[in-house]
């Protein structure tokens, strides 16, 4: 008899926690206009929302977004079904499973010496390159410049069709979900299950790096009359891989603080330039943000890894046992079910 397809789940607190206001650069809880002026007045007003015209924006911005949210497990459903019966790719061998060749030498090298009986961290980071031990944020040759290539030409395809787009994610506007255009299963899946996953348990076994059961896959786009920087903030990942696609570009370097814990977080931020082709590994509760754009055009692919053995007792985004919601497809990574446990990430 088939099993059925494992459930996962969203946190309720998707809807009210962590709602981004661009123009103020802030991150915000959002339970009504009477906690808002509480919890956040002075730090607006010291960020120019000063006036009632400036508070009544904000509000109506929160209330939009709020609503965004509501809907979107069922209009991305919508979105992906319409994309399977009327989009006409243009490389069509980007949808089929992920083959080795596609893939850097250096990444299936440091992935298949990950899978070896005896395998240690040690032996792993001479692999890659340590961008930084204290941070633990690492680097290495991902895809092929045709894989890369490939990709992005497929993208750019999906881009200028007239097929409906979502947003990557609720602080990018430009960009693809991956699991909409149908990406998921030939691409993102296997290169989490066969190459990402054994690389992140020698990396991160504290942060859930050997139990790696679901992701959300997108890619950004930085672009001049478009998004152009990214705000400081933490993923809703246990682990994260940021790799560039292309294509030819200035500025845009990630910085990096330490993790949204701890305190004095965004003191020294680190500095790391986009290398195409190179993804950069981190943990999904590091404090990150994007450098202006200088010029030229900038794609990413980014993959939230998560592991519902960590995530299921305590929810990254409101730093609670998760309230579980129904959705679609991966969902946020929740389960209902426990997986074995691992310990929490810490603050290392």
């Amino acid at each position: 008899m088939a099993t059925a397809p494992r459930r996962f789940f969203r946190c309720a607190c998707f809807c009210s926690e962590n709602l981004y206001v661009a123009r103020y650069g802030l991150h915000v809880r959002f339970r009504g206009e009477q906690q808002l002026r509480r919890d956040y007045g002075p730090v607006l007003r010291s960020r120019g929302c000063v006036s009632p015209k400036d508070f009544e924006q904000l509000l109506e911005e929160l209330e939009q977004e709020v609503e965004r949210r509501q809907r979107l497990g069922p209009e991305s459903a919508a979105r992906k079904a319409l994309i399977a019966n009327s989009y006409r790719p243009a490389r069509l061998e980007i949808y089929n499973p992920l083959q080795d060749v596609s893939l850097a030498p250096e990444f299936l090298a440091a992935a298949e010496y990950s899978t070896l009986p005896g395998a240690d961290l040690e032996g792993l980071l001479q692999r890659l390159e340590t961008v930084s031990e204290e941070q633990r944020i690492y680097r290495l040759p991902v895809f092929t410049p045709p894989f890369c290539q490939a990709l992005l030409e497929e993208l750019e395809h999906f881009e200028q069709s007239d097929m409906p787009k979502g947003r990557p994610n609720t602080m990018n506007n430009y960009g693809v979900l991956l699991h909409e255009l149908g990406l998921d299963e030939p691409l993102v899946t296997p290169l989490r299950e066969r190459f990402l996953q054994p690389l992140m348990a020698l990396l991160y076994p504290d942060c859930g790096g050997g139990g790696l059961d679901s992701h959300r896959a997108f890619v950004v786009k930085y672009a001049p009359g478009q998004d152009r920087e990214l705000g400081c903030h933490y993923d809703n990942a246990e682990l994260t891989i940021n790799v560039a696609l292309g294509k030819t570009f200035t500025g845009g370097a990630l910085y990096f603080g330490g993790l949204f814990q701890a305190p004095s977080a965004l003191t020294k931020p680190l500095e790391v330039e986009h290398v195409v082709g190179q993804g950069i590994l981190h943990r999904g509760g590091q404090l990150h943000g994007a450098r202006p754009l200088g010029t030229g055009e900038r794609w990413n692919l980014v993959v939230w890894l998560r592991a519902s053995a960590v995530r299921n007792h305590l929810c990254p985004m409101c730093g609670r046992k998760p309230d579980l919601v129904d959705d679609e497809g991966f969902g946020d990574g929740f389960t209902r079910e426990e997986p074995p446990t691992v310990d929490v990430c810490v603050l290392t």
